[in-house]
């Protein structure tokens, strides 16, 4: 019997999806939820089974955000917000409470340049007497995707060939064109905010909707953003080039040098806030990250001010270790039913324990500051020095108790298991709004932009007309000034 005949292999590859294991998957698309919006069920093996396999695919480099550049300061709050949540680090004005920053490119290496047209991902840790809270976000308020079932796939779509290890749009054009809510975040990375100067000058954004819940336990829905006090910067393409060919770590230094000279950084925190009970008022669903909430319904709360003003003390230990979890909230911030962020928060976690071990939490840049105790311990990459001899729970021989009980949202999750897309998809309105907003000469470096990746001959007729019928129902002009680049005629 020949060992290797039934060796894994692509060329054995079946005409359908399966798992691992080879059972059939009918729906790659939608994660299995209750009713079409949420929450996501934890019985979803084949979700759990792709982000698990997708998570452990870079060793030791982060599948995403590998590039990037940390530094440390405070964040103070500036305003009331205690109407809205009870969270401990936002009591009341005057409160500093220890932060940890990370900028990041997403897609590439490690030791790319960091003029890429690529988001920039905005990280902030949060080290409050009542744990970590991170906020794990982007300079774009949106995202490509809505489901986190597809969130390996459009990571993959914007990674290197598999084969050539080059970075092809064809291969992000052809998955997106699957996607016209994508457009939305396109609108965004084409746009000149796709290349910031440095990262002193962008915004950030949590991008996912999360809940506020007040002592009284009222929820309210917010999505959270950091707007810069020194202004938005970005360079243009013949810019990026040119600081590119020079220093490929021009932004890392920036921020290093400006902290090193005491000019630091500062960004205004705000809150976006919407009555859970008035989601269905609009022509967008809340929870959807391909949207923005616009600030004309939902104007910008100030919160307080976050300010970097040290440099970290060792590149391996407070940036490459340092490790975010969008599920480390604390009690007055809970998760939404946000199909991305449902996701996110198995994901997370799970890529650090591969990457850093089991016991991640223990390293210093992301331990807590506060006291703490469980009964997580022995496992590789084990610090903390334990000589109890009790490690269950309950027991008479240790003191330790549940902590008080704090209000978190009660919402029943109502609906069959179901494997769906959204039922308010409105992929193209916005993104038709923001092209209008726009001068004149921005039109045109986005059009540009939007042609010279459309003319890769790898990119096909029909792939080509997809997009030019998603920028064509976003804004008419749009898609003619592109077709008529291309010399193809646009149809809706």
């Amino acid at each position: 019997m020949d060992p290797y005949k039934y060796r894994p292999s692509s060329a054995y590859n079946t005409s359908f999806w399966t798992t691992n294991a080879g059972a059939p998957v009918y729906n790659n698309d939608s994660s299995l939820t209750v009713g079409s919006r949420g929450p996501i069920l934890l019985e979803d093996y084949h979700l759990v089974e792709k982000l698990a396999n997708f998570e452990r695919e870079r060793i030791p480099e982060r599948v995403v955000h590998a590039r990037g550049a940390s530094a440390k300061g405070f964040f103070e709050v500036t305003h009331d917000v205690t109407h809205l949540t009870c969270a401990d680090f936002l009591r009341a004005p005057g409160v500093q409470t220890p932060v940890i920053v990370r900028f990041s490119t997403v897609i590439h290496e490690r030791g790319s340049p960091e003029t890429i047209r690529d988001p920039r991902g905005f990280a902030v840790k949060f080290y409050t007497r009542e744990g970590n809270y991170d906020i794990v976000g982007n300079n774009f308020p949106v995202f490509f995707v809505r489901d986190a079932m597809k969130f390996p796939d459009v990571i993959h779509a914007f990674k290197p060939n598999p084969k050539s290890n080059l970075q092809e749009y064809w291969r992000v054009f052809d998955f997106l064109s699957y996607h016209p809510e994508s457009l939305n975040t396109f609108m965004w990375l084409f746009d000149d905010l796709g290349v910031p100067q440095d990262y002193r000058h962008i915004e950030g954004s949590g991008v996912q909707t999360y809940t506020l819940i007040n002592k009284a336990g009222k929820v309210t829905y917010v999505k959270f953003h950091w707007r810069p006090t020194c202004g938005v910067k970005c360079l243009t393409d013949e810019e990026a080039i040119r600081v590119g060919g020079t220093n490929h770590s021009h932004a890392t230094k920036d921020l290093y040098d400006s902290i090193a000279a005491g000019n630091y950084p500062e960004w205004r925190f705000y809150f976006q806030t919407m009555d859970p009970k008035d989601e269905d008022r609009y022509d967008f669903d809340p929870l959807d990250t391909t949207k923005i909430w616009p600030e004309s319904l939902f104007p910008l709360q100030p919160v307080g001010r976050l300010v970097l003003n040290k440099n970290i003390d060792n590149f391996f230990a407070e940036n490459e270790q340092l490790a975010f979890n969008p599920a480390h909230v604390v009690p007055g911030i809970y998760y939404s039913d946000d199909k991305m962020l449902q996701g996110r928060i198995f994901a997370y976690s799970d890529t650090h324990r591969h990457r850093l071990g089991p016991n991640y939490l223990q390293l210093p840049v992301n331990a807590p500051k506060c006291a703490h105790h469980n009964n997580h311990h022995e496992g590789f990459m084990n610090i903390m020095h334990r000589d109890e001899e009790v490690n269950y729970f309950p027991s008479r021989f240790d003191p330790v108790r549940h902590a008080e009980k704090f209000p978190t949202p009660r919402a029943l999750p109502i609906g069959s298991r179901e494997r769906r897309v959204i039922e308010k998809e409105n992929n193209f309105i916005q993104p038709g709004d923001i092209f209008r907003s726009w001068a004149a000469d921005r039109q045109e470096r986005f059009i540009r932009r939007w042609a010279e990746y459309l003319s890769d001959p790898r990119v096909t007729h029909e792939i080509r007309s997809i997009w030019i019928s998603y920028l064509s129902q976003a804004d008419r002009n749009l898609g003619q000034r592109v077709a008529s680049r291309l010399n193809v005629r646009p149809t809706l």
